[in-house]
């Protein structure tokens, strides 16, 4: 059995196995190794220079959180049932986001497990997990990840992720991890101790950047690359979602993102499975799409904000914030035509000229009207459900899932889950505690957004309210609304015209004064009214209806 750690600044670098402390053993390039016989070490950290034992960087787990050791993990002893699955192509997935700890009431990944039927029978494809790395506490989004190598605890650890994969892959249900490589949480962040993970040239809004371009950059590109390669490799993850990469910032002449894609793409070569990279990303710049060879990143996917912006300005009065740059109807009608509005026009929101024209096809934007961002920034991270009645929920549904994008929905969503989905943490440093809970509250206060006191993200009853409330699927208008779902997903399925990504097959009518937009894609065309005006009467055969929305195919 090898340990090996990359420590350039440490002078000496001993294996602590709780028995006995071991020196190890310097090697090229800061690594230090060390060969012990097979079985005779569990838990274990390194100490650097004599310090305290601090966990493994490439840590595979964290039993006892970021604070505790970590522990080996055999990857090879773990008996995989899915040696058939060859993965899903892209163009096919309909994604739905979840959040292990609030997805089911168990809160792990066996929880999850449980519920993998009901989104079968919804029509998804494709569940992509909030990030799920090891983080300080058992309450946390999971965008504080410290341990990236390292599934969560709290969530049942390597195996039970293992098996929560192997159990959508029978299902024939892909699996999307949400990764952070732009930043790491503030508490249990232990890397800098052990070489220049970060620099001081760049910042993000959550925590020093990760340093992909400056002295001793190799090491630290080959530590987010590796990190990837293993959730595909050991976890059998079907795709990445990668986290803000607007915040990621690279001088090399080959960006992180490129060699990224690159080398997941290899993967997908060598195992024969489909593998998708996914980023999240406010540029607008089709850049990160296009392929290497003319001059792209070669990524097979982005999040696209601006679907949500132009449904929700549109079926609410809200227009704070990013919300001044789309102006309802209008916008929403630019945004299925054109992928996205702003291509080199004028933001009011950012007071500048912003993005480029979108030249790719439509699928390979993901498009939504929520998520968990646009659901938890919120004051009280209040869903569109507590917000809308049922018609323009409904309205809403069909706007996504006829849309030439990938459709994405967020957990409960289908059924109007009536939980909100505030912003919840569980920091054990009370100083930290205490700037998260007053910087929260500082934040909705300065917006102004909200009459009601802010929840405190360090009170366990915040995430507790934020559990879905799986009574609700079989209610009134809940049933009524995940029935909806159900039929608008299954004609999606069964329609081909609704699954062509081609943006310039796609036609708009928008009536601003009325309320009422027609869509058109190939022989059907959506309608729909989000005022009191009727929805407008398109000559064909009706294939889906609501109270607001007809859906026909043209004769």
């Amino acid at each position: 059995m090898r340990f090996e750690v990359w420590a350039p600044n440490a002078g000496r670098v001993e294996l602590d196995t709780v028995a006995e402390r071991i020196l190890m053993t310097p090697g090229d390039g800061g690594w230090w190794w060390i060969e012990v016989p097979d079985g005779t070490v569990t838990d274990y950290g390194f100490r650097l220079d004599g310090g305290e034992p601090l966990p493994d960087p490439r840590s595979p787990w964290q039993p006892n959180g970021p604070h505790g050791r970590s522990r080996v993990v055999d990857h090879d002893s773990y008996r995989w049932g899915d040696a058939d699955w060859t993965g899903l192509v892209l163009p096919a997935a309909v994604l739905y986001e979840l959040h292990i700890g609030t997805f089911s009431p168990e809160g792990t990944f066996d929880g999850a497990i449980a519920r993998l039927d009901h989104l079968v029978d919804l029509g998804v494809n494709a569940i992509e997990l909030m990030p799920i790395a090891e983080f300080p506490g058992s309450r946390n989004w999971g965008y504080d990840g410290v341990n990236l190598y390292a599934p969560h605890s709290a969530y049942g650890g390597p195996d039970a992720c293992k098996r929560l994969v192997d159990a959508a892959h029978s299902r024939g249900v892909a699996v999307v991890l949400d990764v952070v490589y732009n930043h790491l949480g503030p508490e249990g962040n232990d890397l800098a101790r052990f070489g220049p993970y970060f620099t001081d040239e760049f910042a993000t809004p959550w925590g020093d950047a990760l340093n992909y371009g400056g002295k001793g950059s190799d090491e630290v590109r080959r530590f987010v690359l590796d990190n990837a390669l293993m959730w595909l490799r050991d976890y059998h993850v079907d795709g990445l979602r990668l986290d803000a990469v607007h915040a990621i910032h690279d001088p090399s002449a080959r960006h992180i993102l490129e060699q990224l894609a690159a080398e997941v793409h290899e993967l997908q070569v060598t195992t024969g499975r489909s593998r998708w990279v996914i980023a999240e990303s406010d540029l607008h710049d089709p850049r990160l799409l296009r392929p290497a060879e003319v001059g792209g990143y070669g990524l097979d996917g982005q999040w696209s904000d601006d679907l949500h912006h132009a449904i929700h300005t549109t079926l609410t009065s809200e227009r704070h914030s990013y919300y001044v740059d789309f102006d309802g109807l209008r916008d929403l009608g630019a945004t299925l035509r054109r992928g996205w509005p702003h291509a080199g026009r004028w933001s009011r929101f950012r007071e500048r000229s912003h993005g480029q024209p979108f030249d790719r096809p439509g699928w390979q934007l993901v498009g939504y009207a929520q998520n968990h961002d646009q659901v938890g920034n919120r004051a009280q991270g209040d869903r569109l459900s507590q917000q809308l009645p049922l018609d323009l929920l409904q309205v809403a549904a069909a706007l996504v899932i006829t849309a030439p994008f990938l459709p994405m929905l967020f957990q409960g969503e289908e059924w109007g889950a009536s939980t909100p989905f505030p912003y919840f943490t569980s920091h054990a440093d009370p100083e930290l505690a205490r700037a998260v809970t007053s910087g929260r509250r500082r934040e909705f206060e300065e917006l102004n957004h909200s009459p009601h006191p802010i929840p405190d993200p360090q009170d366990p009853n915040t995430f507790v309210r934020a559990k879905l409330d799986w009574h609700e699927v079989d209610e009134g208008d809940h049933a009524r609304l995940l029935r909806w779902h159900r039929e608008l997903l299954e004609l999606r399925r069964t329609t081909p015209d609704l699954r062509d990504g081609r943006l310039d097959e796609l036609a708009t009518e928008v009536d601003e004064e009325a309320g009422t937009i027609v869509v058109h894609r190939g022989s059907i065309s959506i309608a729909v009214s989000v005022r009191s005006a009727p929805v407008p009467e398109i000559a064909g055969e009706t294939l889906l209806g609501a109270p607001r929305v007809s859906i026909t195919r043209r004769p």
